[in-house]
């Protein structure tokens, strides 16, 4: 039920004591600064790691990805989509980031929800595909489309999910600003009263300092009453993954293990 890792350096900013982009320049000490070379993901998804190889994130097919260094068959760099820092194989890069002109808005085609696409890709029909500036409107009804996708930290696919993943990627379906952490989701928009809530209102539960690298857990309201969220718990649903619940049950559940009591925000 844990959000994605944060294992990142300096957070987002693209620099190591060694090395950093050329923009950070005069504000960031580093040894040396260099510019940063455009690619994009080639394949349907590719895992950004963190320097202990523990996944943090994924690229999407198409999706932009800045390398500013390369080592042992993989590229450090940032995706430009949602700004996490880490490492991707080469091999799932090509060089330059052409304009998309259409993404994926199917769930179950041969590449993910929020794939971008320029040209023809084998297995993705024409159906599948939607212009790029049309977008959908109800941030619910693209993650009930998941329901009962796998839970994987550090993943944000419609093939399998973390919990501020399964937002994020509604986010992105809706043409709206997805950052990839719940610390992140939980600064979007507006504060939404307790007594009130509505469908489509983002839920943060924050996670306490200590010995973990996850922000939070991040789940949107269905109506009043009942959340859509990614879980790791196997005792939820059938062995966790996207579920329902009760909002009251989850709060209990998560409170209980020490996270702060959820937080929401209204777009």
């Amino acid at each position: 039920m844990t959000d994605v890792l944060d294992l990142l350096p300096a957070g987002d900013r693209l620099a190591r004591p060694d090395l950093a982009e050329q923009a950070l320049e005069g504000l960031v000490r580093a040894a040396a600064y260099r510019k940063t070379e455009a690619m994009h993901c080639r394949v349907a998804v590719a895992d950004i790691l963190s320097d202990q190889d523990v996944r943090i994130n994924q690229l999407l097919h198409g999706e932009a990805f800045d390398v500013l260094d390369r080592a042992n068959g993989r590229a450090w760099g940032r995706a430009r989509r949602d700004g996490v820092v880490g490492w991707v194989v080469l091999d799932s890069l090509s060089k330059g980031a052409p304009l998309a002109t259409r993404r994926v808005a199917a769930v179950d085609a041969a590449l993910p929800l929020n794939a971008l696409v320029v040209d023809a890709v084998e297995g993705v029909a024409e159906t599948d595909l939607a212009p790029v500036g049309e977008f959908e409107r109800d941030l619910v009804s693209v993650a009930e489309r998941l329901l009962g996708r796998p839970h994987e930290l550090g993943a944000r696919s419609s093939i399998s999910t973390d919990c501020s993943g399964l937002v994020q990627q509604a986010l992105l379906a809706c043409g709206l600003p997805g950052p990839r952490r719940s610390d992140g989701q939980a600064e979007l928009g507006r504060a939404a009263p307790a007594g009130a809530l509505k469908r489509g209102d983002i839920v943060v539960w924050r996670a306490s300092g200590g010995d973990h690298d996850w922000t939070g857990h991040s789940a949107l309201m269905i109506d009043a009453e009942r959340i859509i969220h990614s879980t790791g718990d196997t005792t939820v649903g059938h062995g966790g993954g996207v579920v329902i619940e009760a909002l009251a049950e989850v709060e209990a559940r998560l409170t209980a293990e020490g996270f702060a009591t959820a937080v929401f925000r209204r777009l």
